[in-house]
């Protein structure tokens, strides 16, 4: 089943990267739910080899949104981002006495969505506007809601 496709988002997928998923995914769970700039700025300054292939991926995935869909870059935010493992590259390395020892190379796919926030707002006075004409053809106007919280303290249910 393919995901549902949304509005306002964007992807770059990253595939066979020479890296274990699990050293990706260090990374990954720093910069999700974070907007691009401050994205760039995270992995500019830490300390791990992820980082650069990530960057690379975020500023790819923020130029498809720029070309493609014509949106605004300080307005973008990282969505989704995951890691999934990739093929594992087996090799011999030849060891003492004509034995041999097997290396393994993991590598991952890394995927990164970003979504622009302008979006969201657009969709809230969507619904807002909806909201107001459901009023509007409502029969029950004149339904009261009641909060729990009022000036006299708690409210009373008797």
């Amino acid at each position: 089943m393919k995901n549902k496709k949304t509005y306002g988002e964007v992807y770059a997928l990253g595939q066979h990267i020479s890296m274990s998923a699990h050293k990706a995914r260090r990374v990954i769970d720093q910069i999700r739910g974070r907007s691009y700039e401050e994205t760039l700025m995270i992995l500019a300054l830490m300390p791990y080899r992820a980082c650069y292939p990530i960057l690379k991926l975020v500023s790819s995935a923020a130029a498809n949104a720029s070309h493609n869909m014509s949106l605004n870059e300080a307005s973008l935010i990282i969505s989704k981002a995951e890691v999934n493992e990739g093929p594992t590259v087996k090799k011999l390395k030849p060891r003492a006495r004509g034995r041999s020892y097997p290396l393994r190379r993991h590598t991952c796919h890394i995927r990164i969505v970003l979504q622009d926030t302008s979006f969201d707002e657009f969709e809230e006075d969507l619904f807002s506007l909806k909201k107001d004409e459901w009023l509007k053809k409502n029969k029950y106007k004149n339904m009261t809601y009641h909060d729990m919280y009022n000036s006299e303290g708690l409210w009373d249910k008797k």
